[in-house]
């Protein structure tokens, strides 16, 4: 098992090119089970999330060419062979229930596992399976696996989610692109993944309207055709490259990062005092004079502050000046990161969903264990700030999200190196 080896106290100076999104391409990719024409997609992230999407749908019958140029990859559902989607896969990553939405339109049936994933708390199907309902599907859970059927086709319905669910959200669009009538998705996320998905249908013949905003409007088709989309840069990525100047110090230019898809984010880094000024080619980030001043955080669904940075703000504020306080209103039991800072020597109390943490001099390097995606990068962060070397376990978490981590916070400077164990 390989771990993150850094030794902290450099700088960091050069440039780092910001992947495509992976929470925009992994429903990008089973959107191709609404046609049976090639859907190409390009800018796709090489990460191991991608590959566990791609051996899901190659299970269904799709056909999954590798990579081009490491970006570009083609897929074809022209003949759907089984509409099962197995434990072993779907236990590996959560997007992995993305396929039901779609299945249950071309199809009329799937059989999809509960989901994997992160152990950061529960993120319920039952906003999927209540608007999928709503539209004619009968959806029985039944030995950990949802059975849903629509024999008579899905039918267009107005639904309004309890809670602006990503994944539900995107479900819910990709079934309604082929549903009969019109859908009306009320308290939709807002998320731009969303709107990626919407422009990247729309290109394949789909009636939609409203996407990126709280009320989506889909007139359903009877077909879909293939197209041709390029996966919108990663803001999660960008947010955490955007955090390492800040942490470290110095001045990293992001190649391809746009200021709209991290508006909350960025007003938190101006208050940090860390400058964000738009480049030709991105974003230069440059931490201010001293220390950065503490911030306090309240994560919310876009285009609030985003949860997915949430622990690498937290190691930002270690060494703050000041006491900053993070609330997390999105996932329960997102603080695992928190123990393995303080074993770091940051100063955080956390109680419930509020962490309170008061920024020290400086952090020492230590070893420390990842326990989620997120997770793992605001250690490997804190270990650019630290004193000595830090020695981040279990990184193969970060491989679910992150592609040459290493390689990119080594090109600015850093001293940082995978090792295998």
């Amino acid at each position: 098992m390989d771990r993150i080896v850094v030794q902290g106290g450099r700088p960091l100076s050069g440039t780092i090119p910001i992947a495509g999104a992976k929470n925009a391409c992994l429903p990008l990719m089973p959107a191709t089970l609404l046609t049976e024409e090639p859907l190409t997609l390009t800018n796709v992230p090489r990460l191991s999330d991608i590959v566990t999407m791609g051996r899901l749908l190659e299970s269904l019958g799709v056909e999954v060419s590798p990579m081009r140029d490491g970006k570009v990859m083609a897929l074809s559902s022209h003949a759907l062979t089984g509409h099962l989607a197995d434990y072993e896969i779907v236990r590996q990553m959560r997007a992995s229930n993305l396929v039901l939405g779609p299945l249950l339109a071309r199809a009329g049936h799937a059989v999809v596992s509960l989901p994997g994933g992160c152990a950061i708390g529960a993120r319920p199907m039952d906003i999927h399976v209540t608007a999928l309902e709503a539209m004619g599907a009968k959806i029985e859970l039944r030995d950990g696996y949802l059975h849903a059927a629509a024999p008579g086709g899905l039918k267009g319905a107005e639904i309004e989610l309890r809670f602006p669910s990503v994944g539900a959200t995107e479900n819910t669009l990709m079934a309604a692109a082929l549903a009969k009538g019109t859908t009306v998705i009320r308290n939709a996320a807002r998320e731009p993944e969303i709107r990626d998905l919407a422009d990247c249908l729309i290109k394949m013949g789909a009636d939609i309207e409203g996407a990126g905003t709280p009320e989506i409007v889909i007139s359903g088709v009877d077909r879909l055709h293939g197209a041709t989309h390029a996966v919108l840069p990663d803001r999660i990525e960008l947010g955490t490259y955007m955090l390492a100047p800040a942490i470290a110090g110095g001045s990293v230019e992001l190649i391809g990062g746009r200021l709209d898809l991290l508006g909350a984010f960025c007003e938190k880094l101006d208050a940090a005092e860390i400058d964000v000024v738009p480049t030709e080619n991105g974003l230069r980030v440059t931490r201010r004079n001293g220390r950065v001043a503490a911030v306090d955080v309240v994560t919310e669904v876009f285009p609030g502050f985003p949860t997915d940075l949430q622990a690498q703000m937290m190691a930002l504020m270690c060494t703050a000046d000041g006491v900053s306080v993070l609330e997390e209103r999105i996932f329960e039991n997102r603080f695992m990161h928190a123990p393995e800072l303080v074993r770091m020597g940051a100063q955080i109390e956390v109680h419930g969903g509020v962490a309170t943490v008061t920024g020290v001099e400086r952090l020492k390097g230590a070893p420390v264990m990842a326990t989620d995606l997120r997770a793992s990068v605001s250690l490997i962060l804190a270990g650019l700030a630290a004193e000595g070397e830090t020695v981040v376990h279990r990184v193969y978490h970060l491989d679910r999200g992150y592609e040459r981590v290493e390689e990119k916070l080594g090109a600015c400077g850093a001293q940082i190196e995978r090792v295998s164990e």
